[in-house]
């Protein structure tokens, strides 16, 4: 009797005892798996499956993990950059040895299922990622300042970027501003590079005639 089976996305034709090479499988060596994967059983009375037999199986004993052959694979590209790369590549493999078919009762076995060992790789690119946050539009903006601030950008020269600066710095309404001291202008000055703006445009006085309402 003899079946065969899908896995790795490659389709082998199996008889017990044989010893087959398979992409490799999430099991250690001395373990017992079970390939659910049966596309056709062949012997006396053969059956093919639609696509897979309903309740066969095909178990198998993991002997070892290896590598396939080493590849090969050089890329030269003679135009433009002139580059040259050789690149080698083993795959790994799991070598099983077929000891059981079963026509019926596999999914009643309990025998664990031989599955493909997955990458950290791929369970990261299958994880659901979490969407990246909403950033303000510029109509928004306003809005994300705190509560009770005022409209700075009423002050002489003062637009959305200044704005920001001073937003940034602490600063939220023309009361702060009219209570500045001449330190608190040179600090600001140094802190946001004003070159002497404040001075010149009268910063402290509008503020004052602002803050009144």
């Amino acid at each position: 009797m003899f079946a065969v089976l899908k896995t790795g996305g490659k389709q082998y034709k199996v008889q017990a005892g044989d010893m087959l090479r398979v992409e490799k499988l999430a099991a250690d060596a001395g373990e017992t798996v079970q390939f659910n994967d049966v596309l056709m059983l062949g012997g006396d009375a053969p059956v093919v499956g639609a696509p897979f037999v309903e309740g066969a199986g095909v178990q198998a004993e993991v002997i070892e993990q290896i590598k396939g052959d080493k590849v090969i694979k050089f890329v030269k590209r003679r135009r433009k950059h002139s580059s040259k790369r050789t690149v080698g590549h083993r795959q790994k493999l799991t070598l099983v040895k077929i000891t059981d078919i079963l026509s019926s009762g596999a999914d009643k076995s309990g025998v664990k299922a031989a599955t493909g060992s997955v990458s950290a790789t791929a369970v990261e690119a299958a994880a659901p990622k979490k969407a990246a946050p909403k950033k303000a539009t510029k109509a928004e903006a306003p809005a994300a300042a705190e509560a009770g601030a005022d409209d700075l950008k009423k002050l002489s020269g003062v637009g959305p970027a200044l704005e920001k600066k001073l937003l940034d710095a602490g600063v939220t309404t023309f009361a702060q501003i009219a209570a500045w001291t001449e330190e608190d202008v040179a600090a600001m000055d140094e802190k946001l590079s004003f070159k002497g703006r404040i001075e010149r445009e009268g910063w402290i006085e509008q503020a004052k005639e602002l803050a009144k309402g």
